[in-house]
């Protein structure tokens, strides 16, 4: 294996040779066994943590949770690049040149009155580019994996463009109460809940649409809004010397609502 050097600063070169010697016979078991598959996770777990520091606005924070994405950058390259695929520079390369493609207002003589009309060229040089040739082959093209709110609401966005929207926020409210009727009919017959359930979160996110909210933030607000809510509800029980188990529902309600009432004030 080749012989290590201590350096008092590296770069992204560092990165992958050391990354390289990770995955070399004598470098690291754990590393070696590595593959695409095996490691899907943690780079989306990474992501979220980059995520995380960015609404923290802890600038150290941030840049150590860039450094474990990055690695995983490099990571999925180098496994490329053994296998006689694609390599760092490789990736590099693909995207200079979609973002020089992607920016003819800057790199050409196209010319733009405002960012709404750069997001508009955006996507019409990417269908172009991914040969989308109908709309259907944009909405298949939106990841399965990200979130699910994230995923419906980009589906409908590109829905939308092509002026399969309603006309304000009003249709999709009418369409979300349809929607939890039709929940109700299917959680007392037992049938279709999880398709109708389905319906109505995607409607759900419909409205957040409108609303110019983004879905998941709100829910992520409401859940930690619930566990600061349930944290006062079982505080109080607490000191009242009373246990949650030996509590019925109805009393844990009452102290829920307490604590509801309480951050209104």
């Amino acid at each position: 294996m080749d012989k290590f050097i201590e350096k008092d600063k590296y770069d992204v070169y560092d990165l992958e040779k050391i990354v390289d010697l990770l995955r070399r016979p004598g470098g690291c078991p754990w590393d070696r066994e590595q593959t695409h598959e095996s490691i899907r996770r943690n780079f989306i777990e990474e992501a979220y943590e980059a995520v995380e520091a960015i609404d923290e606005k802890s600038p150290a924070h941030l840049q150590e949770e860039l450094g474990d994405v990055l690695l995983q950058v490099v990571f999925h390259a180098q496994m490329e690049r053994e296998q006689g695929g694609f390599s760092l520079d490789d990736v590099a390369d693909g995207v200079c040149k979609k973002l020089i493609l992607r920016h003819p207002h800057v790199f050409g003589d196209v010319r733009v009155a405002d960012s709404a009309q750069v997001l508009t060229n955006w996507d019409a040089i990417k269908r172009v580019e991914k040969d989308q040739k109908t709309v259907t082959d944009s909405l298949n093209a939106v990841a399965r994996s990200l979130p699910a709110l994230w995923r419906a609401e980009k589906v409908q966005k590109k829905a939308a463009k092509a002026g399969f929207d309603w006309p304000d926020i009003s249709g999709a409210l009418d369409k979300l109460e349809e929607e939890l009727a039709e929940l109700r009919q299917a959680l007392q017959s037992g049938e279709g809940v999880e398709d109708e359930l389905g319906d109505v979160l995607f409607s759900a996110v419909n409205a957040a649409r409108f609303a110019g909210v983004d879905p998941e933030q709100a829910l992520t607000g409401s859940t930690d809004k619930f566990i600061r809510r349930f944290s006062g509800l079982e505080q109080a029980a607490l000191a009242a010397g009373r246990k949650l188990e030996d509590m019925t529902l109805d009393e844990m309600e009452d102290l829920y609502q307490n604590e509801k009432e309480h951050e209104k004030q």
